[in-house]
């Protein structure tokens, strides 16, 4: 048990090294540094909140346009981003795998926690910024908030486990991949509500995994919204499974790596 012990304690300070030169490596070669984190989210919530004025509509069930969009943006934007950093996480650190100690999942992990972490400040800093220029702010469920953008980065993580092994295999996933991913922005729940759609409409979006973190985030965040079809043991299905098929595949192209 002092080994097994040991050895995670091991393992959590080479995530964080790698965390640390990622961070290192991420922002601090650029000049807006850390400030590009929280302008890019703030960027695509704005072009949007002037395409709801412009439209003149209003978020859904008494909840604040910029919230509304914040608290859909972000969880989509953990889940993606955290994927697509982890799908490059060999092909950006494959000098590091030398090193004992560091393995694949230590780069995929280190990242995904970054990534996480980066966005959940982002999160705070602009629903923040809104509360003060508004003088009001209320959070309904802290812990549904944690839960889904929790989800969101772990499904992100085994996503990117995936098509990190997967990549070592055939060159074909770098292709495929901004095609799969680009869909995902229009149905996972950034612009709307699952409560809101069709029947027919809905029954197919919930397949989508992100539109449940999204829903989930929402139902903790304001109190006059209650997403009924979330479902997080859902969410908790696909992390199982693509962690599986990602861990296998991993293993199988350990050699691979190693060899190159």
């Amino acid at each position: 048990m002092s080994s097994l012990l040991r050895g995670a304690l091991v393992q959590l300070r080479v995530v964080h090294a790698l965390a640390l030169r990622e961070t290192r490596t991420r922002f601090g070669a650029h000049r807006l540094g850390y400030l590009w984190a929280l302008l890019e989210p703030l960027l695509w919530i704005g072009t949007f909140w002037g395409f709801f004025a412009i439209a003149h509509r209003q978020a859904p069930d008494g909840m604040d346009v910029v919230p509304f969009l914040a608290t859909g943006i972000i969880p989509y934007s953990m889940a993606m981003q955290t994927a697509e950093k982890g799908s490059q996480a060999i092909n950006g650190n494959k000098a590091l795998l030398f090193y004992p100690h560091v393995h694949t999942l230590d780069l995929i992990l280190a990242r995904g926690a970054l990534e996480v972490a980066t966005l959940t400040v982002v999160l705070l800093v602009i629903t923040g910024g809104w509360a003060l220029f508004t003088e009001g702010f209320v959070l309904d469920d802290a812990l549904r908030v944690a839960t889904g953008l929790g989800l969101a980065g772990l499904f992100g993580m085994a996503l990117g486990l995936v098509l990190c092994a997967a990549g070592v295999m055939t060159n074909s996933v770098d292709r495929i991949r901004g095609p799969l991913f680009r869909p995902l922005f229009w149905i996972s729940g950034l612009f709307f509500t699952a409560n809101a759609i069709p029947t027919r409409v809905r029954e197919i979006m919930l397949y989508n995994p992100i539109l449940h973190c999204v829903e989930m985030v929402r139902d903790g965040w304001f109190p006059t919204y209650h997403a009924r079809y979330a479902d997080p043991g859902y969410v908790v299905l696909w992390i199982v499974g693509l962690a599986f098929v990602g861990l296998t595949l991993e293993r199988k192209v350990r050699s691979k790596v190693q060899l190159t």
